[in-house]
């Protein structure tokens, strides 16, 4: 069956023709590849990453300091900007260069002085006076050669690079970060000057920064209504690389951040660039001055506030403002002080005390002013120095609290006030009940800008939660502990009763403290959390509604596991009794200990009272044991400490002991979207661990469920095109994350699931060694799925059955014995493939063959080639593989002397002689190199001096040794050859 989705060069096309509609001068879109077009247009050699003459006639144009007469002495000094050790500093510093101009000396007609002036490299003033251009297959050879699929450039200078990838060649967008990642490493000088990477396939598109990992690689899933689509990534192409918004990030959202782990270049993501572009509007309209930001926990909110912030000091958008961020804890203006610092924040000041508050109040320097709320509650009213305040509080349903929000309003009664939160109050409809929406929202609007939970997971921000309801557990009651009148009024009913009426009776703190129940709770929860928590490396939280079930929990817990896995977590009093006493813990000790349940194996469990259940962000966090009756935006707070993602988890949990969740309408007052995706019920995921495991057995319908030599390559045969083989590599994937995330359960065994899922991992394990070649796939696997391979899979069996050979006479022998021509052609072209992908640099021959095993796979793929044709054409390939590895010992050349050999005498055989000057040619060359190039310092493969000797060298060799002037001017070859010489130098 053949597949129905696009193929790369489709993708490609569309997104032309979109970015075409959006401005951009497009190049590519007939037959020839649109930066071919260009190079032959403005002269540009593929060692090049920027169109000079393109840059020239822009910067004449934009400046009038630039003519004829010295624009070539400054596009010489701005070649020196692209030199740079670091990508980051680099592109640092280039950014600078795009966003205010190059200084440069600027010698006056009159009298013959000279002046430094900024020269605009782009006019953002006037950006229909930019040159925008979108080009396909941008090729620059330096080093290495890489060739993005799309390139932007603005007066010919590259900002965005698109790499694209296609589902129906077995590729998706994570191939594409891969790809973009390497080229960054391969040549960084084409990325210098960049602002953004796009990563797409079929129907999937992600971007990230310059040097972004691939974490920081988000879709872009918002639009203006202008650039509203039907299809997602048309959508995304159109609201994310308009030319306005384009220029907009280059210029206004931008902030690089330097830590001990390596410096990060930052850009928006969708929620806080539209967030902040509906501050600034409304600050501009000056309509109204209120405005809620409700987006949920997880999103980056601290960073929409400080975009919002670098906006209004920097831009014409209120005269001199003076902004305020405000925090509601000291931890939190800590962390905020901290980004500040990181990122370079200038016009920034930290109120140290409420005077020093009041100071910088009174004062009004436009600045931006971080503090905590509570900092006001000695501010004198009316004390503003500024006009034009603009407030921005974070945590906004903490702004209602202690009548401190009143104090602000009363120090600045004019100022612009925006409150930031994932979690509003809406308490009751009396205007002394706390609700966040009357306090920051106009009348008849809910919120200025809106980011609910369901967007954060489908964006992958944040993690589905599921719950599951302990409420009922049975424990023993202890009559000697209970209350005499109660045990005189109940004493003949059943336990379960007796269980019902305490259940009533009682308030949380009161059952959180009963010793019988708690070591109940114990008990399962250490069963849970070892099976499947720790199991899969991830820690837990224990909830509780009070210090005294915290130390209770604590040494109960201390009890049955090792004193190392344990911390307990609560605020100390002086009058506290000896149990409390015992987990007493002073500030500083309790920040060593978040960062090592953060950072480090242990602890694995944190009990705690009034803690961490806002602003903690712990990714290996993935359950929380809830012994707590917590309601509404408490309740969504604690719901967020679980759900921040990390690889392979698949979701939080909520495991609740109190019974929250029994009805989620009353836990959760808030808007029917919110409670359906806030937390969902653990029966829910079985369910979709059921539907899954059904998807991957339809692929598979009609072969019997054996584990014989033949189902498994009936098996392998049906997967090895697509759709099948995409189905079944992303479905597994995905049933795998649900069986881990169920397992244990008895259910699985029950209901037959798992020896279905343990078949379901014979046939992976065998797809995996006969597709990507792993010699030991069973050892990827997660904890859980990997007990069921070393218990019930014989993995030396699938190991005899499908070996993994390197190309060789012994391989195509190998692949003979095998009973499916799928199968043959799959591990015929994965094995050729395998070999020829890390050589593709070192020789033209290498890349020819390569991109004949692509061709045949595509179209066998695409149903173009049968079976039997696909596997006869492949086998004749693998052969010529193996024939060319041999060539080079039997010619007596180096790996470096037959690379240029093959160069000349494949791409340029009509100006040669025959083999014998090619060979001679070669020789000199490499004889050339190794004499004169010094190769003993590291990092001599990418530096400048070296490169442009190398090449120097080359040239006298063809010019002065052997009169070859017509190679030097022939197309690409100094810059191929140069790069082969670097590729193969041992």
């Amino acid at each position: 069956m053949a597949d129905a989705l696009p193929r790369e060069q489709g993708v490609e096309r569309s997104i032309l023709q979109w970015l075409d509609g959006l401005g951009w001068e497009t190049y590519g879109q007939d037959d020839e590849w649109g930066a071919t077009i260009l190079d032959r247009e403005y002269d540009r050699g593929t060692s090049e990453v920027i169109y000079w003459n393109v840059l020239r006639e822009q910067v004449i144009a934009i400046n009038h300091d630039i003519t004829e007469d010295n624009v070539d002495s400054f596009l010489n000094s701005l070649r020196r900007d692209l030199d740079h050790e670091s990508l980051m500093a680099g592109n640092r510093a280039f950014h600078n260069l795009l966003r205010t101009g190059k200084k440069f000396n600027v010698k006056h007609e009159n009298n013959g002085s000279t002046k430094p002036t900024y020269i605009d490299l782009i006019d953002f003033e006037h950006p229909e006076n930019n040159r925008l251009i979108a080009a396909n297959q941008f090729r620059v050879s330096r080093t290495h050669s890489i060739r993005p699929d799309i390139t932007l450039f603005v007066n010919g200078i590259p900002l965005v690079q698109f790499e694209l990838k296609s589902l129906a060649q077995d590729n998706d967008y994570y191939d594409a970060i891969d790809d973009l990642r390497e080229y960054e490493d391969l040549v960084p000088r084409l990325f210098i000057p960049g602002l953004f990477n796009i990563a797409a396939d079929t129907t999937e598109l992600r971007y990230g920064a310059v040097g972004a990992t691939h974490e920081f690689y988000e879709p872009w899933s918002d639009a203006p209504p202008e650039y509203e689509s039907e299809i997602p990534m048309q959508q995304a192409v159109q609201a994310l690389c308009n030319p306005e918004t384009v220029l907009d990030i280059l210029d206004n959202y931008v902030f690089y951040e330097q830590s001990t782990g390596g410096d990060a270049k930052i850009i928006p993501r969708h929620m806080q660039y539209y967030a902040c572009r509906q501050i600034l509007e409304r600050v501009r309209a000056d309509d109204h001055r209120r405005g809620l930001i409700w987006h949920t926990q997880g999103s980056g909110k601290s960073y929409t506030m400080l975009y919002a912030a670098k906006n209004l000091l920097e831009r014409d958008v209120i005269d001199s403002p003076q902004v305020f961020i405000i925090v509601d804890t000291d931890k939190l203006a800590s962390q905020m002080s901290d980004n500040l610092s990181a990122i370079g924040f200038e016009r920034s000041e930290v109120a140290g005390s409420i005077k020093h508050l009041q100071d910088l109040i009174e004062e009004g320097k436009s600045q931006l002013v971080l503090t905590t709320i509570q900092k006001f509650q000695d501010v004198e009213p009316h004390s503003a120095g500024n006009d034009d305040i603009v407030v921005m509080s974070d945590e906004a349903h903490r702004f209602m609290e202690a009548d401190l929000g009143s104090r602000l309003d009363a120090a600045m009664p004019h100022a612009f006030h925006f409150g930031f939160t994932g979690t509003p109050v809406h308490e009751g409809t009396s205007q002394l009940d706390r609700n966040t929406f009357r306090e920051f929202s106009p009348e008849g609007e809910e919120c200025l800008h809106r980011y609910s939970i369901k967007a954060g997971i489908d964006d992958e921000l944040i993690l589905p939660v599921f719950f599951t309801l302990w409420h009922d557990v049975e424990w023993d009651i202890d009559e000697d502990a209970m209350d005499v009148e109660f045990e005189q009024s109940f004493h003949d009913l059943p336990t379960e009763e007796k269980l019902e009426i305490i259940d009533e009776a009682f308030t949380s703190r009161e059952l959180a403290e009963l010793r019988p129940r708690v070591e109940a709770y114990v008990e399962k929860l250490n069963e849970h959390f070892d099976e499947k928590v720790d199991a899969n490396g991830w820690k837990g939280m224990v909830v509780t509604p009070s210090r005294e079930a915290a130390a209770l929990y604590g040494e109960l817990l201390l009890d049955a596991r090792p004193a190392e896995e344990v911390e307990v977590l609560y605020t100390a009093t002086g009058d506290d009794s000896k149990r409390l006493r015992q987990f007493h813990t002073t500030n500083g000790e309790r920040d060593k200990i978040v960062r090592r349940f953060r950072e480090e194996d242990n602890p694995k469990l944190l009990v705690v009272h009034n803690m961490l259940l806002t602003g903690f962000d712990a990714p290996v966090l993935k359950t929380m044991y809830l012994d707590r009756n917590l309601k509404n935006h408490t309740l969504l707070q604690a719901i967020a400490r679980t759900n921040r993602p990390a690889e392979g988890k698949n979701n939080g949990e909520i495991v609740d002991f109190q019974g929250v969740f029994r009805n989620i309408d009353d836990a959760l007052e808030y808007d029917a979207e919110t409670r359906a995706f806030a937390a969902r019920d653990t029966d829910e995921l079985f369910e979709e661990l059921e539907v899954q495991l059904e998807a991957i057995e339809e692929i598979f319908e009609d072969i019997p469920r054996d584990d014989s030599a033949e189902t498994m390559q009936a098996c392998l045969a049906r997967v090895s095109k697509h759709p099948e083989k995409r189905e079944f590599k992303q479905g597994f994937r995905r049933l795998q994350d649900l069986y881990e995330s169920v397992s244990p359960d008895k259910r699985l065994v029950e209901t037959d699931i798992q020896r279905r899922y343990q078949w379901l991992n014979r046939v992976f394990i065998a797809f995996r060694r006969n597709n990507n070649r792993e010699e030991n796939p069973e050892e990827e696997m997660r904890e859980k799925t990997k007990e069921i391979v070393e218990e019930h899979i014989e993995v030396d069996e699938i190991k005899d059955q499908f070996p993994v050979y390197k190309i060789s006479e012994e391989h195509l022998e190998a692949v003979e014995e095998l009973d499916e021509p799928a199968t043959q052609a799959t591990s015929i072209a994965h094995a050729t493939k395998d070999h020829l992908q890390p050589r593709v640099d070192n020789n033209p021959r290498y890349q020819r063959l390569s991109e004949r095993v692509t061709d045949i796979v595509n179209r066998w793929q695409s149903g173009d080639m049968d079976d039997p044709e696909a596997v006869e054409k492949l086998e004749r390939l693998e052969r010529q593989v193996i024939e060319l590895e041999s060539e080079a010992e039997e010619r007596g050349m180096t790996e470096a002397e037959f690379a240029v050999f093959s160069e000349l005498v494949d791409n340029h055989e009509e100006v040669l002689g025959g083999e014998n000057e090619a060979e001679t040619l070669a020789r000199d060359v490499c004889k050339a190199f190794n004499e004169r190039i010094d190769t003993s310092f590291e990092g001599w493969e990418s530096n400048e001096g070296t490169l442009d000797r190398i090449e120097v060298a080359i040239i006298d060799v063809l010019v002065k040794e052997h009169n070859r002037a017509d190679l030097v001017k022939a197309e690409d070859f100094i810059e191929n050859v140069r790069g082969y010489l670097v590729e193969n130098h041992e």
